[in-house]
């Protein structure tokens, strides 16, 4: 049962990394397009999987309606260090990825917000024993490629479609196989796009 729940996580996975290769078809070459979505799933990993351990901590003390992706930035500020030494990085509520997301289309400035998003989650852990872990962690993600179009317009609708199709991904339950969806997603998109580059 397990093995069948398992495979069918996968085959929707493959679904939808299709649907947004598809979707991109033209806009960003397939081997940069690998480093895209691996970076869009993590950093759409890290965000729930961050506001899901805080929303945790409120429900079990009690506050059953709390929803750390609806606080204010000032008053989400309280748990950065205790985050930090837990979880070895902090992102704030309006840096995480269903908001960002949820705001995508209408921000003309899309790519310098993810930038500052990436670089703020980096230096989060500066000084901390995760920093070595999370220096350059979204290198390869470049926000401002020229691979994503040749305008910043261009460049922020090829991100609006990116993070669309992120968010329709079905990651199946982050505390047992999340982890999972990231080897079987790196798998699928080698075979996608190492023979046509040539690459191995």
């Amino acid at each position: 049962m397990t093995d069948m729940k398992k495979e069918q996580e996968r085959n929707e996975l493959h679904r939808a990394i299709w649907a947004i290769a598809d979707d991109l078809r033209g806009s960003v070459d397939g081997w940069d397009f690998k480093s895209y979505v691996l970076g869009m799933m993590f950093y759409r990993f890290i965000s729930e999987n961050l506001t899901n351990y805080i929303n945790e901590l409120e429900h079990s003390s009690g506050n059953a309606s709390f929803d750390y992706a609806k606080m204010s930035d000032e008053e989400a500020e309280f748990a950065r260090s205790e985050m930090v030494n837990t979880k070895g990085f902090f992102i704030l509520p309006s840096e995480l990825f269903c908001n960002v997301q949820t705001k995508a289309e209408n921000d003309e400035n899309l790519n310098m917000t993810l930038d500052k998003i990436f670089k703020n989650i980096e230096e989060s852990a500066q000084g901390t024993i995760s920093e070595a872990n999370f220096s350059g962690l979204f290198d390869d993600l470049d926000v401002n490629s020229n691979k994503l179009g040749g305008t910043v317009a261009k460049r922020n609708k090829s991100l609006v479609r990116l993070l669309n199709g992120i968010k329709s991904m079905k990651l199946g339950d982050y505390q047992s196989n999340s982890i999972d969806a990231f080897g079987d997603a790196y798998e699928y998109l080698m075979g996608m796009y190492a023979s046509n580059a040539g690459k191995s």
